[in-house]
Parts: C-alpha cells; sequence; structure tokens
C-alpha cells in the first residue's frame, strides 16, 4: 500500500461511504504495523534485559525467539484469517448479485405467457364427431419474450 492509497483512503469520501469495504485495503498495514511493534518490542526488551546484567541478557535473546515467532505467526494467522473472510464475503456478494432477478424480467416472462396464451385459441384434441382435428398447413411462429422481434418470414 503506498502513501498515494493512503491519501485516497483518508482523503476521500470512501471512508464515510459503506457501499465498499475498506478493511480488505487496510490488513496489509495492520501486518505492517504489528512487524514494526514486533521490532520495536524485540529492540526494547534487549536493551532492558541486558541492562539488568549480561544472564537476563542472554535469557532475553531467548524470549525474543520464542515470543517473537509466536507474535509473528499469530500475526500471520489473523492478518490470513481477515483476508480469506473478505473474499468470502465478496464471493458471496457477487453470488448473490447474480442471482437476483430483476423485476422486469418476470413481467416479460409474465407478458410472454400471456402473448402466448392469446395466440393459440383452445382446441380439442378430438371434435364432436370423434375424428381428430386437422393438422396446421403452416408452423406458427412464436415468441419467447417480448424483447425477441416477431418472425419476418411471410406465411404461405
Amino acid at each position: 500500500m503506498t502513501l498515494d492509497d493512503l491519501k485516497k483512503i483518508f482523503l476521500s469520501p470512501t471512508l464515510f461511504r459503506l457501499e465498499t469495504i475498506l478493511s480488505p485495503r487496510l490488513v496489509p498495514v495492520l501486518y505492517a504495523t504489528g512487524l514494526a511493534a514486533l521490532l520495536l518490542w524485540a529492540v526494547g526488551h534487549l536493551f532492558v534485559s541486558f541492562g539488568r546484567n549480561f544472564g537476563d541478557g542472554l535469557w532475553g535473546l531467548l524470549e525474543i525467539a520464542v515470543y517473537g515467532a509466536l507474535f509473528l505467526i499469530v500475526l500471520r494467522v489473523v492478518c490470513e484469517v481477515l483476508l480469506v473472510f473478505f473474499k468470502a464475503n465478496e464471493a458471496t456478494t457477487r453470488t448473490v448479485s447474480l442471482s437476483r432477478v430483476p423485476a422486469s424480467l418476470i413481467d416479460e416472462v409474465r407478458d410472454a405467457i400471456h402473448d402466448i396464451a392469446e395466440d393459440e385459441p383452445y382446441e380439442d384434441s378430438e371434435s364432436s364427431d370423434g375424428t381428430p382435428p386437422p393438422a396446421p398447413t403452416t408452423p406458427v411462429a412464436r415468441r419467447s419474450a417480448r424483447r425477441s422481434p416477431p418472425s419476418t418470414k411471410p406465411e404461405i
């Protein structure tokens, strides 16, 4: 994350809008801050432990190695868990937005069904004398939805 990115985050209205998730961009800042805190703690602990006596200083080196490694692993895991959480949220949001059907599509399907019902009159499968109805001589052009244009093929 560069200085320009930080300026964009803190000086733009992005900070005050809740439409976009800002936290995935701040996870690298959290990681860098944690590394800086670990480094400052290690240097401070080194000077304090050697300031008491040499034996405490050697023990302080061991503490820095063990606790520093443990803190580094915990910091890394926490940052990765946050990133995985935000990626899962992003994927779920994308899936939900793709699965939503706009109301206009439902209206178009309803209109297409009504158009098909109006175009074809209801015919009995058999007439009153028991003979089947005659087969249609020309195929009927059907539209699947209102937005599909009617066929321009002339009927014979």
